[in-house]
């Protein structure tokens, strides 16, 4: 069983629904893991993401996440807290994934250590790319998720060329350049 995965869902299409796979695409750009860590962008895969929760012993998943807080705050919830924070009424991605769990404890498996590192999207519409608030926000998103790995006993590296957020951005609204 393999350690450690970074999980991203979300919608590149819904503009800020997109945070989560811009940051985990920024991760596997930007910093070097040890021990390795595998960074997914899971997307909008949902339910279909069920395979991956039985090849990890922990799983933190990156999203955005509808409370009602300010745009761009920041939380981490174990995921047996995850129902409580009305994730439900969320993307079908998000129900998605919480059915993994739902599935995994019927079929009798071990359900992995699981977290969610969420950040409060400022606006969901039909563009690629973030609001103002997301742009902002995204370094301290960055930095917590590399916190929380660090307490995990991840070291984490930055690489000396950074790619910056709107190059990645650019390379999901123009895929060939990719």
């Amino acid at each position: 069983m393999k350690q450690l995965a970074l999980l991203s869902v979300g919608n590149i299409l819904e503009f800020d629904d997109g945070v989560a796979v811009y940051a985990s695409q920024y991760l596997e750009k930007n910093y070097t893991f040890s021990p390795q860590t595998d960074i997914v962008n899971g997307g909008i895969e949902g339910i279909n993401l069920l395979n991956l929760f039985m090849e990890y012993k922990h799983i933190i998943i990156l999203d955005a996440i509808e409370i009602d807080d300010k745009p761009g705050s920041i939380y981490h919830i174990p995921s047996n807290e995850l129902t409580g924070y009305g994730l439900n009424s969320g993307g079908a991605h998000e129900i998605g994934v919480l059915q993994c769990f739902d599935i995994l404890e019927l079929m009798g498996k071990e359900i992995p250590k699981s977290s969610i590192i969420g950040i409060v999207p400022q606006k969901i519409d039909v563009c690629i790319g973030l609001s103002m608030t997301m742009q902002k926000t995204f370094a301290t998103y960055i930095d917590t998720v590399i916190t929380i790995l660090q307490k995990e006993g991840i070291q984490v590296s930055k690489h000396e060329q950074v790619v910056s957020l709107e190059a990645i951005i650019e390379n999901f609204k123009n895929p060939l350049n990719r």
